[in-house]
This record gives C-alpha cells, structure tokens and sequence, in this order.
C-alpha cells in the first residue's frame, strides 16, 4: 500500500516551491490564492526570502504546509492509500487526502501559528532532544523533575525523543539525561516548549477554528500524531486535532502502525527528507522516497 507522510517546522529553505510556481499553471495558482489568503506575499519570502524571514512563525508554517499540499496536488497519480504528517504536517495530511479544503487547512495553519507563537511570549519555555536512551527512561526522568513541567514531546524514531518544557526543567532533565547514559541532551533552537502543556493557550485557541471548520471523511484512513491510530471519521479527526498541540508526537507508533497495516512504500512531500530518515530508523527495510 502507498503511504503519503507530510514533514513539520524545521524542514523550511529558502527558494522552496519556486519550481512549481514556475513549471506548473496550477501550482501558480494556488500560490496566489495563498497570498490572497494569507493578505501578504508569502511567495516573495518563501521563493527569495532567508532563513531569518523563513524563521517567523507566521512565514514557517503556512510555507511548509503549501509546498507539501501543492505538491501533492500537482503529483502525476497521486492516490494514497494512507496518510500521516509530522505535527505541523497532519494538516498538510489532511488537506492531501480531501478530509479538508485547501482554503480552510491554510486558514487554521496561519492561525496555529499565531496562538502558537502568542502562547511562547506567556510563558518562556523550550526543548531538548535526547539520544539512545529508551523511552521509558525519558519518561521516568520527566515525571522526577520536581516543580517544573517537563514532557516527551516528541517520539521520533527508537532513540530519538524530543523532550518539552520550562528553561529550568529542560536543563535539570538534560543532565539527568545524561548521567542515565544518554548519548546526547541537547536544546533546540526553538520558540518554545511545543507538544507541552505550555500549548494550553493556542489550543483553546485553535479548537474554536477547528469546531467551525468543515471536515469530510478522507480518501484514505489518516494516522494521526496523538493515538497513532488510522482515522477517517471527521468527528474523531476534529477531537484529536484539538488536543495535538499539548499531546506527543507519536511518530514511531504511526510508521509501525502504518507498516503493520500494509505500507509498502513511503513518499515524503514537502522539503527535506526528515520523515525518510526518521522510517528508516523504526524500520530499516521499509521502502522511501521523496519529492521536493
């Protein structure tokens, strides 16, 4: 079975989707339906802007989330079989497999990105990323921070989980970390602690967009990043978008999920080849590929 996976913030560049503006009339157009959108050019930072302007959360998220959804909508036999998307990119999922509109899915990504942003300037907080330890580990050392909130964030591959919360929580977890054998704590070059409970603030903020926002069943089933699980029922889609902001990223269930329910291949679309990566790590023998 073809699976379709959707990168998250992070996997920006400058001059991303240039190509399709330029090579195909429908791309064009659904730039330009985005910038009408959006109510300022975001084709002039995302085709010459640098990494400074790709930075702005405002400009992240919507980029990322155009160039996968116009991808998938100008790829030559694009028929999933299943979908699944990195946080930002379950919208980029959802839009791809028909369970939203390409104008609504635009829509609540720019406001996730604002409620996301305002909810970092409450209250400074970060992340960290841990190598090879297990998971469990991570949570024990997460729960045994005392007076602080720390969470896993992220569970991106066995070994390999991002960990959320306060400045001074995440650096207390870090040296834990390490001194239980971590191969590497380190923060990331983040706006804030996403994943976390720090969220709370943008997602009450996105969960009154999402009630108002017409949902339809989806192509195919969509594994989405708070149960891992395949959905298709748009009551259920809705319930866990709502909550994805302050729950983890389950990205290892999903592609072992994905794997134990016939995926055959994986085709990343979007910039980068994080998620490829990231497969290949959950199982070394699974099929990927991308396009950019």
């Amino acid at each position: 079975m073809k699976a379709y996976v959707f990168p998250g913030q992070g996997a920006q560049f400058p001059g991303m989707g240039k190509h399709l503006y330029d090579s195909m009339p429908q791309a064009k157009e659904l730039f330009e339906k985005a910038n009408d959108i959006l109510g300022f050019r975001i084709t002039d930072l995302m085709f010459e802007g640098s990494d400074d302007d790709l930075k702005q959360t405002k400009v992240t998220q919507p980029a990322i989330f155009l160039h996968s959804v116009i991808l998938a909508k100008t790829l030559e036999n694009f028929a999933p079989e299943m979908v699944a998307g990195h946080s930002l990119g379950e919208f980029s999922a959802l839009v791809a497999s028909g369970a939203l509109s390409f104008e609504d899915g635009l829509r609540l990504v720019a406001k996730r990105a604002m409620a996301m942003q305002k909810a970092c300037e409450l209250n400074p907080s970060t992340m960290a990323a841990v190598l090879a330890l297990p998971d469990e580990k991570v949570e024990e050392i997460c729960k045994s921070i005392q007076d602080e909130i720390v969470v896993a964030a992220n569970y991106n591959c066995p070994g390999q989980i991002v960990i959320s919360g306060s400045e001074k929580g995440i650096d207390a977890a870090c040296e834990k970390m390490l001194a239980a054998g971590a191969k590497r704590a380190l923060k990331l070059k983040v706006g804030g602690a996403f994943h976390s409970p720090f969220m709370e603030p943008a997602r009450a903020e996105l969960a009154e967009a999402i009630k108002t926002t017409d949902f339809k069943s989806p192509v195919c089933p969509i594994y989405q990043n708070v149960d891992a699980k395949p959905q298709t029922s748009p009551d259920n889609i809705k319930a866990n978008l709502v909550v994805q902001l302050t729950a983890p990223v389950r990205w290892t269930q999903i592609v072992e999920n994905m794997l134990a329910d016939g995926a055959t291949e994986f085709t990343e679309l979007g910039p980068g080849s994080v998620l490829q990566g990231l497969i290949k790590k959950v199982n070394r023998d699974a099929v990927t590929n991308g396009a950019q």
